[in-house]
């Protein structure tokens, strides 16, 4: 039996909106990091090696800034969890 005005939660209830905001450079650092490592994977399949692994070199520069942001902005907004309170 149903309860009347039950709400079933949606995926959007579970996600934390705070750390969306907090870090919106976050997922377009990591949408970054994906697009230069497909790149990088597609140009060592055609064969051009040099281009290739200046591609791998970006993608470890994009995925350093990204772990950067994440680092800088928890630190910002305090949070800290390996530290006890």
């Amino acid at each position: 039996m149903d309860k009347i005005g039950t709400v079933e939660p949606t995926l959007e209830d579970f996600s934390e909106k705070k750390k969306r905001v907090r870090n919106p450079l976050v997922p377009i650092g990591a949408l970054m990091t994906a697009g230069v490592l497909t790149a990088g994977l597609i140009s060592f399949r055609q064969g051009n090696s040099h281009l290739g692994q200046l591609l791998m070199r970006a993608r470890v520069a994009v995925q350093g800034a990204t772990v950067g942001l994440m680092v800088g902005t928890a630190y910002y907004y305090g949070d800290t969890p390996w530290q006890s309170k």
